[in-house]
């Protein structure tokens, strides 16, 4: 008989509002992934842990607050839970950068299975304050790290994902300065918002969490999609998940404006345009990265010469988006 793996809870960074209580995860058993492990072998085990997650499913989680109020929810048939409540005051529960800091845990204290790191859970929530300039919304894939979206059928994604551990791959220079940059904003001490958003499924969430710690990047919330939306085919009409989640966030914040960063190698120039164009005056600023690939260059810059309602630029390094940035008075 297979002895079987301790239980634990991913909660992901979300985010949310001084009355909207919104926070994604999943209950899975503790496959004891070390995103610090070197070698090929054990690094193609550690990917086909991360892709063969066993998923807790149909069972009630605690959500506790600091002030000890406790929100209950389920987890779905593949171990997902998503919280959705409505408070009075969350931001008085914040700390100076604007996380709301919970503790999940398993319900059942008597379930017949060990649970990891005695049932508390680290959890949070950004609920931006008052003060915050603007937002930024930036891709993750070739954008801050490159994964060769671009590339011929994908082989570089590949080989990235699968044979380079996190603490191998390196940011594209000069990205976390920028960052940073944005996050401090004009004042030097905003606290700017900084979201996240990929294509990525839910599975490389600590993989993607890992990376942007270790190269210092601001924290923000994560925003990837399920295996399940991946494979799943898509009516003509339907948008891509990462487009759903953005309109979600300027939703979310209907007096934040903010600045879209991404690259040229996949659909963030159409994505980006069509928000844009959807939340007048609310863009300040579109930066897209350059990607090594003629045919997808030339289409975006003929995108972009178009397009006069919101400055948009094609950069070739962070630093001429530096000098934008700190042009247009969003940073120092």
């Amino acid at each position: 008989m297979f002895k079987k793996d301790p239980l634990q809870i991913i909660a992901f960074q979300s985010y949310g509002t001084n009355t909207h209580f919104y926070l994604r995860g999943r209950a899975l058993e503790d496959e004891t992934i070390d995103l610090q492990q070197k070698g090929l072998f054990k690094l193609l085990i550690n990917t086909y842990k991360r892709f063969e997650s066993d998923e807790v499913k149909h069972i009630e989680l605690n959500l506790r607050l600091p002030n000890d109020k406790v929100v209950k929810v389920k987890t779905d048939a593949h171990g997902y839970f998503k919280s959705e409540e409505t408070f009075d005051n969350l931001q008085d529960l914040t700390n100076d950068e604007g996380w709301l800091q919970i503790v999940a845990s398993y319900n059942d204290v008597n379930i017949k299975r060990k649970i990891t790191n005695d049932n508390r859970f680290p959890a949070e929530i950004l609920i931006p304050s008052k003060s915050v300039a603007f937002g930024v919304i930036s891709d993750i894939d070739d954008t801050i790290i490159h994964t060769g979206v671009a590339s011929f059928l994908k082989w570089r994604v590949l080989i990235n994902t699968f044979f380079k551990g996190a603490f191998k791959r390196i940011p594209l220079e000069g990205a976390a300065e920028f960052y940073h940059m944005l996050h401090k904003g004009r004042s030097g001490g905003n606290a700017n918002p900084i979201f996240y958003v990929s294509h990525s499924p839910w599975n490389l969430y600590r993989y993607l969490e890992f990376f942007l710690k270790t190269n210092n990047f601001p924290k923000g919330p994560i925003l990837l999609r399920s295996m399940n939306s991946i494979f799943k085919r898509k009516k003509a009409s339907e948008k891509p998940e990462k487009q759903k989640e953005i309109i979600n966030i300027l939703k979310m914040y209907p007096d934040l404006n903010f600045i879209l960063i991404g690259d040229s190698g996949e659909h963030d120039a159409d994505i980006y345009i069509e928000i844009a164009e959807l939340f007048p005056k609310r863009i300040l600023a579109i930066y897209l990265r350059s990607v090594d690939h003629k045919e997808k260059m030339l289409r975006v810059k003929g995108i972009f010469e178009s397009y006069k309602t919101t400055p948009a630029l094609l950069v070739n390094s962070s630093k001429e988006a530096i000098d934008h940035a700190r042009e247009s008075g969003f940073i120092q």
